[in-house]
């Protein structure tokens, strides 16, 4: 069985070309839309947000399906249940793939990534959470940063699911300066009228992805942004310090000004924590799953083969 963990701005359905790949090959799929995202539920409090509370869920889905140890395979917020999950739970897993954001064994939260930050890129003195400015804007512009995203919900999503950019490699990202903008849209306070771009999310499926935002809007899921210090806590209580003992396979996006693990120290805890790590490398920006249909695929593929999952 393989299960496909989406993060944040996104939906189950963001994971169609790998489930139909794997499941005309025999596999299992399932893709859980978390909660706040889809059509699962939406808790008014900030704090059902935390790591603690989605990997439950999943536990509690992957009791339903039946237990047997699975893939988990997750993407950006996925990731970080996929990892916390097998770290508390190593015996529902016969193996991890992350991709576009490295496990943190510690816990993810601006007090465990921001250390990690590239000082060549990013001097403390001029941007002191780095790219992760956007992060540390929720924490203290949350009902700002929501009524932005939410003021033109399609607009919005159009514009953050673009594709990465090899000329952006090296350079100052937009998320790093969101706070001295005023916002991720800065004055306008809305996204730029955008076209959603057809070669990541097909039209119909952008089209659900646009109706799972209108019916919720955007509050539940940057709520996951506001749970640092329960998601350390949780951290701590994984079993043997959050090192991964089953074979971990991570996909990096070469163009990903946010997540990339290469040139910097991004992925170091990962690499100390992953017993059997395979890190591999894409033409990509954060969106990985979406950009490289098939070579992700395939990548996932051939290290199924190779580790005999």
């Amino acid at each position: 069985m393989l299960i496909f963990l989406h993060g944040w701005p996104s939906i189950g359905l963001m994971w169609r070309a790998q489930m139909e790949a794997f499941a005309a090959d025999g596999w299992h799929c399932v893709a859980p839309d978390l909660r706040g995202f889809g059509g699962s539920s939406a808790p008014e409090a900030n704090s059902a947000y935390a790591i603690r509370d989605v990997v439950a869920d999943m536990t509690e889905l992957h009791d339903h399906l039946g237990g047997q140890p699975a893939i988990w395979i997750g993407h950006d917020w996925g990731s970080v249940v996929a990892g916390a999950l097998v770290a508390h739970e190593p015996e529902r897993s016969r193996g991890v793939v992350l991709t576009s954001l490295a496990h943190q064994p510690a816990g993810h939260a601006l007090r465990t990534i921001v250390p990690l930050v590239d000082r060549t890129i990013y001097p403390a003195d001029r941007y002191p959470d780095g790219q992760w400015d956007y992060y540390r804007y929720y924490t203290t512009h949350f009902g700002a940063a929501v009524a932005d995203l939410d003021a033109d919900k399609a607009a919005s999503l159009a514009s953050i699911f673009q594709p990465g950019d090899p000329a952006g490699v090296g350079k100052v990202s937009p998320n790093a300066v969101v706070t001295r903008n005023g916002g991720r849209f800065g004055a306008t306070h809305r996204a730029p009228p955008t076209r959603p771009n057809p070669d990541l999310w097909p039209s119909a499926d952008f089209g659900v992805l646009v109706q799972a935002f209108e019916a919720h809007g955007f509050r539940p899921s940057c709520a996951w942004y506001l749970n640092d210090d329960a998601n350390i806590a949780y951290a701590r209580e994984a079993r043997n310090g959050g090192h991964l003992s089953q074979p971990v396979l991570f996909v990096n996006g070469d163009f990903d000004q946010i997540c990339s693990i290469i040139g910097n120290r991004q992925g170091d805890p990962m690499r100390t924590a992953c017993a059997d790590l395979t890190v591999t490398s894409m033409p990509s920006g954060h969106w990985l799953p979406l950009e490289r249909k098939a070579e992700l695929t395939q990548a996932i593929k051939a290290w199924v083969q190779i580790k005999r999952l």
